[in-house]
């Protein structure tokens, strides 16, 4: 079988527009339940962050509400203890993809604070694209494409159809009104074809080999359609 990157953030918060930091980091469900699927397919997870830190979670993304009460909750806390890559990422600047079959990038906030302006995960997410390797993007990581500048000074991802947590998810979540900059709107600057769906619905974009969902709902889906392409 194969090998799978994960590149998750770095980041414990996201600085919000007047300067406070909201604690966040990586969201549970977006990371456990992809590599459950890819594992339980027989494939190798290998975890990517910058400079190789641990990933922070999310605290927020444990409680009961998001997980169908206190008995998901539990089992998400319990499988992410499970989860021993998480805890001994290898640094993003030393990963080659020549290694991996695909790509994954799981969401949470955190990646709207180091991910989205990260070069080295850019020149990746380039990479990938131009591989034609299976390219997972869920929820917020789609932050990360916006360091994706080619040197005309292009976006690579312009005019793919994608998605990603939409400003209405944003405005519902609470946090629109506080922050720096909405991702819907900054994937439209960079000239992609942005794809909402349904607030908290599952929602699954694929274009070429980018395969991108919007919420935490759509991470079992994103997964299914990545294997789909691995078989």
């Amino acid at each position: 079988m194969s090998k799978i990157l994960f590149v998750m953030t770095g980041a414990d918060h996201w600085t919000l527009a007047d300067g406070t930091k909201h604690p966040t980091g990586f969201w549970a469900e977006e990371a456990v339940t992809p590599y459950q699927a890819f594992t339980a397919a027989g494939h190798e997870v290998v975890v990517a962050t910058p400079g190789g830190v641990v990933p922070p979670l999310d605290q927020g993304s444990l409680a009961p509400q998001f997980n169908g009460g206190e008995e998901g909750a539990k089992e998400m806390a319990d499988a992410l203890a499970s989860i021993t890559e998480f805890q001994h990422p290898v640094k993003l600047e030393e990963v080659d993809l020549g290694d991996y079959a695909a790509v994954f990038y799981p969401g949470g906030h955190g990646p709207m604070e180091d991910l989205a302006v990260d070069a080295t995960s850019g020149r990746l997410l380039i990479d990938a694209l131009a591989s034609g390797k299976p390219l997972g993007v869920v929820c917020h990581a789609p932050a990360a494409l916006l360091a994706a500048t080619l040197a005309d000074g292009d976006n690579a991802f312009a005019g793919y159809r994608l998605t990603a947590f939409s400003n209405a998810e944003e405005i519902q979540g609470g946090l629109a009104a506080g922050a720096k900059w909405l991702l819907q709107d900054r994937l439209v600057e960079i000239g992609a074809d942005y794809q909402a769906g349904e607030p908290w619905a599952p929602n699954v974009v694929v274009d070429r080999n980018l395969i991108t969902g919007q919420n935490p709902a759509s991470a079992e889906p994103i997964a299914a359609e990545l294997l789909k392409r691995l078989a």
